[in-house]
């Protein structure tokens, strides 16, 4: 049975409009001034311990579905993730992730590389996990598929763990520079700030990348931050393994700023819990996190941001 598989690239990765908004909120906090998220932390507190901590990931082979070259493996499925890899001949393989009930997760699967860690995003639940080869066109025949319970036992799992799109080990550039750019931040608030404001003065927009890019990109957070340039994917995924490496659960989202094909982070905040869209704290409100849009300086179109109701989430890595 062959089935029809379709992608949305992300190849709309929102350019940077011009106007005001934007470039107001974050004027004072690049300039070197003292974090404002850390206004309210007492003077004699301790600082954070910004060693890096990056979970690991396994293939155990306690629990997988195996056809056709390709293998799932959720053995740790109650840890919010599975492990999937292709060994064969076949350049195009799909895995598809769906949640009872819930959305289709699609993606690519490399042929004859290691295994690769995909989230299980939409928290606990019954999940349908497979892998698709292609036959011709847009057409795919199954490989290997089969349903998943995952009874996840922290749901901040799935976004403080490497995974395709933001992927890092331990000896990762990008887990390195966390370290160095959160030290000295007293509170998880302060370690947000100094990561948002290293990536949107580290990292420049590649327009050229953003007219080229290709259906299933997947971002390199240590190439982007060595070369200093990138898309929205780029700068989302760098921000969410720098943040992740620091304990810090940091969604990566994907979906539409205004009319934009775009991809932008959430982050989880202690006593605050997980802020979509809105993560600037500047002691009085919350503004726009979106790494993309506030990068070097630059403003965005406050007819995108504005106060956030653009924005329309439909993936989460």
């Amino acid at each position: 049975m062959a089935l029809a598989i379709s992608l949305v690239a992300l190849s709309a990765c929102g350019d940077k409009g011009g106007g005001e908004g934007l470039g107001n909120v974050i004027s004072g906090i690049t300039s070197g001034d003292k974090l404002t998220a850390e206004k309210d932390v007492a003077a004699d507190a301790p600082e954070r311990d910004s060693t890096p901590q990056v979970l690991g990931e396994s293939a155990d082979g306690a629990a997988a579905y195996t056809g056709s070259g390709a293998t799932i493996d959720y053995s740790h499925a109650a840890d919010g993730y599975i492990m999937a890899k292709y060994e064969g001949d076949n350049p195009k393989v799909k895995l598809q992730i769906t949640k009872d009930g819930g959305e289709t997760y699609t993606y690519d699967l490399q042929p004859n590389t290691d295994f690769v860690g995909f989230p299980l995003s939409q928290d606990t639940g019954g999940y349908q996990v497979a892998a698709f080869l292609n036959v011709e066109g847009d057409k795919y025949s199954p490989a290997a598929s089969g349903a998943v319970q995952a009874d996840i036992t922290d749901e901040f799992q799935p976004f403080l763990r490497p995974n395709q799109y933001s992927n890092f080990n331990s000896g990762s550039q990008a887990v390195a520079k966390s370290a160095e750019v959160v030290n000295g931040t007293k509170s998880d608030l302060g370690a947000i700030e100094a990561v948002f404001v290293f990536v949107i003065n580290n990292v420049e927009y590649d327009y050229d990348k953003a007219a080229t890019v290709q259906s299933g990109y997947v971002p390199s957070v240590d190439e982007t931050l060595s070369t200093g340039k990138g898309i929205c994917f780029d700068y989302a995924a760098l921000t969410a393994c720098m943040l992740r490496a620091q304990r810090i659960p940091c969604k990566l989202v994907v979906g539409y700023a205004g009319e934009a094909y775009h991809a932008w982070i959430s982050v989880h905040v202690e006593g605050v819990g997980w802020v979509d869209n809105m993560i600037q704290f500047n002691g009085d409100s919350w503004t726009l996190m979106d790494p993309t849009f506030a990068s070097s300086g630059d403003t965005a179109d406050p007819n995108v941001v504005g106060d956030g109701e653009n924005y329309n989430p439909v993936y989460y890595y």
